[in-house]
């Protein structure tokens, strides 16, 4: 299954971002094992950031996405496009351990 993880930074080792939509990163496993990691086009800009996140997030298959926190309009898109999320904040190498 492919997990997308919100990210402060590129490796395994940072921190969950605080912000679905606007993190600077998105880390996206699948079986565990990291297989890419996106830029966030959307972490800067006008409104519609997790709307637009939740899309681009679908269009690669993700299943599962995992922020510290989801607002409103990002849970309402990931919702209509079958994708499940989990509120988490730590170290993304832990919660990858959690998610085994």
């Amino acid at each position: 299954m492919k997990t997308a993880i919100a990210s402060e930074g590129k490796t395994t080792d940072s921190e969950v971002s605080q912000r679905g939509g606007r993190a600077p990163y998105y880390l996206i496993f699948e079986n565990g094992k990291l297989i890419e990691t996106i830029k966030n086009p959307f972490a800067k800009g006008s409104g519609g950031a997790g709307f637009s996140v939740a899309y681009m997030l679908a269009e690669k298959n993700v299943k599962l996405i995992i922020t510290e926190k989801i607002g409103k309009n990002m849970e309402s898109a990931l919702n209509e496009k079958g994708i499940k999320f989990e509120e988490r904040k730590g170290k993304i190498n832990k919660i990858l351990k959690k998610l085994d």
